[in-house]
């Protein structure tokens, strides 16, 4: 079974940047797409990007186009979320997943989830 742990969540003004991390453990993920997906309060929880382990395609929700940039380093077992021009709409906790799906964009379909990291952007 896949655990998923996030960090490089934090506080940042508007305009600034993060880098978050997702690192697996308890086997390794490299057939499985990962996924970022991030839940504001008493909203939804939303997709924000993907990667799939073929050619490490990428996939972004429109919002984040040009914004944010997943990547991942299968020989880390690991992906990241480098996020630039944060605006204060991109608050939210920040979710790494892990899907062995096509529908990268449907949460439903991420089998693995990690614990969530708090991304709070001050205007």
């Amino acid at each position: 079974q896949v655990q998923l742990v996030e960090s490089g969540g934090g506080l940042v003004q508007a305009g600034g940047s993060l880098r978050l991390s997702c690192a697996a453990s308890r086997g390794t993920f490299s057939t499985y797409t990962m996924g970022w997906f991030r839940q504001a309060p008493e909203k939804e929880r939303e997709f924000v990007a993907a990667i799939s382990w073929i050619a490490g395609r990428t996939y972004y929700t429109d919002s984040v186009k040009g914004q944010f940039t997943i990547s991942r380093d299968n020989a880390k077992n690991s992906v990241y979320l480098q996020m630039n021009n944060l605006k204060p709409e991109d608050t939210a906790v920040y979710y790494c997943a892990a899907t062995p799906s096509g529908r990268v964009s449907r949460a439903s379909e991420y089998n693995y989830w990690g614990q969530g990291t708090q991304i709070t952007v001050s205007s």
